[in-house]
């Protein structure tokens, strides 16, 4: 079997207690069985930006062409894990469904948590691929991956997104925070742009854009 490197780790179950702001490097979790981790090693070493562009904190590509729909991949960017998923079909019909919408807090994304490029229903670029930054705006701990809506996983009548197993805090698959949980915000889009139809540079803006990362409410 494949040696994991020290610094890449496949993402724990979301029944798992991951530690406070356990920032993962580079990790997966897949819509499927346990066993699926065994084949993404080498996928997951793919991923990993070279040790020089995390030091000096500048923007990572990611090539989206290995992300499986329902997958997410996890790359860490300014020191901060970014969520990137990518969005079947399914996915896509419940961000829109109304009883999701109506149990958001800001569904419409009016608090500034995004750049203009990411201020739609679906928080992205391109709709089935969703990026943010995955650290819970209540007190700073990584949510888990639950994408699909289930009777009682992990809360009663859950409809696929991330929960904050530390205070309860609840997002959609559009980072879209729920109604009535510590977490004040969204999730936070960081800047990126697409290079090409398969590959995505995370931490650099479109040609026609300036967002400031730093100009969002809360992280």
């Amino acid at each position: 079997m494949t040696d994991i490197p020290s610094d890449v780790r496949v993402q724990e179950s979301p029944h798992g207690r991951p530690t406070r702001r356990d920032f993962l490097y580079v990790a997966t979790a897949a819509v499927g069985t346990v066993g699926v981790a065994a084949t993404l090693v080498p996928l997951i070493s793919q991923f990993a930006p070279d040790q020089a562009t995390l030091a000096a904190g500048g923007p990572v590509d990611l090539d989206l062409s290995k992300v499986q729909p329902g997958q997410q991949v996890i790359v860490r960017w300014r020191g901060r894990p970014v969520f990137v998923i990518n969005r079947p079909a399914a996915a896509l019909k419940m961000l829109q469904d109304p009883k999701l919408v109506q149990r958001l807090s800001d569904a419409q994304s009016e608090n500034v948590q995004q750049p203009d490029y990411a201020k739609n229903w679906h928080r992205s670029a391109k709709p089935e691929y969703g990026v943010f930054v995955g650290i819970c705006t209540h007190l700073g701990c990584i949510p888990l991956y639950y994408p699909s809506p289930s009777a009682s996983d992990p809360v009663s009548d859950w409809l696929g997104g991330y929960f904050c197993p530390c205070h309860g805090s609840k997002y959609d698959l559009a980072g879209r925070v729920f109604r009535g949980v510590p977490a004040p915000y969204n999730l936070p889009v960081p800047p990126y742009r697409f290079v090409s139809d398969s590959m995505i540079r995370i931490g650099e803006n479109p040609p026609d854009s300036q967002f400031d990362f730093g100009s969002i409410q809360q992280i």
